[in-house]
């Protein structure tokens, strides 16, 4: 018999970006880059480190979402989990260096046949993410 965690899903969002791996290592890393892309947060890339990632998109709304780092490969993957409204799961970030740059993958693994809302929440909303991602890469030194 399956059990429902057997058939979670995962969102995938791709990139290949013009940069190398270093500096996008940064802009996943480091909480005032981060700010820039996602949102307020108070990160470390330190295994078992507990953080909180804010947003508070109109006054009246404050999100937060709670996380702790479960792995660390400087310059080639993060990952953590992102616990908020019900959604307990799981972002991976892969970087692979490409010929022209790095070729970065988040995947954010865990939804439940029943969330089918966050899901797609989630599927835009990290697109929109990755988009600022790169803006922000582009104003970096």
């Amino acid at each position: 018999m399956k059990h429902a965690s057997d058939e979670t899903r995962s969102v995938v969002v791709e990139r290949e970006l013009p940069h190398p791996p270093e500096k996008i290592w940064r802009a996943l890393t480091q909480q005032h880059l981060i700010e820039e892309w996602l949102m307020k947060s108070d990160f470390k890339p330190v295994v078992g480190h507990h953080f909180s990632l804010k947003r508070t998109p109109r006054p009246e709304v404050n999100i937060t979402i709670d996380c702790e780092v479960l792995a660390v490969e400087p310059n080639r993957s993060l990952t953590y989990t992102w616990a908020a409204l019900d959604l307990d799961s799981v972002i991976t970030w892969t970087l692979t260096p490409t010929a022209t740059g790095t070729h970065l993958r988040m995947e954010q693994s865990g939804f439940r046949p029943d969330q089918r809302q966050a899901f797609a929440g989630a599927t835009a909303g990290w697109r929109q993410f990755l988009g600022k991602l790169e803006e922000a890469l582009e104003k970096m030194e």
